[in-house]
């Protein structure tokens, strides 16, 4: 049984800044620390990816799938799905919820599902979460935020 756990953090961008970091798949190695390779295997007409293979190597885990991708017209909400069970997952949801705020910024929410193939005792599986969590959304705002400053 997969459990679910939601994060949410405030970055100092627009919406439509944070989405096109979020959808530039080919740059996570860059940002990223534990995604070691990203190719987009197919893409939806309007050029946003459909289906994304990733390659990751964090230092409890190291695992290869294909996660098929569905947006929001406005990309206000941005999801996922495990394509087919892979040596570390039997499946994986996700999402991440962008909403704009008063002061320019933008309020992510970050959804994650995962049922792991391998058994893992609830404290450590929540544990190793929160640490997955916490560590996306931290790059995730470092990465736009820079992006911004650069700017």
């Amino acid at each position: 049984m997969a459990d679910s756990s939601t994060q949410s953090i405030i970055i100092g961008a627009s919406p439509e800044r944070v989405a096109a970091v979020i959808c530039d798949f080919a740059r996570y190695p860059e940002w990223t620390e534990a995604v070691r390779r990203v190719e987009v295997v197919e893409e939806y007409e309007d050029g946003y990816a459909s289906q994304v293979h990733f390659t990751i190597d964090a230092a409890v885990m190291a695992d290869e799938y294909v996660l098929a991708y569905e947006y929001a017209e406005d990309l206000s909400r941005i999801e996922w799905h495990l394509v087919a069970p892979s040596k570390m997952q039997k499946s994986q949801r996700g999402s991440y919820d962008l909403v704009g705020n008063p002061d320019d910024g933008t309020t992510v929410t970050y959804t994650l599902e995962v049922e792991l193939s391998v058994g893992m005792l609830g404290m450590f599986r929540r544990k190793a979460e929160k640490m997955i969590m916490d560590t996306a959304l931290k790059q995730l705002k470092r990465r736009v935020e820079a992006l911004g400053a650069a700017q």
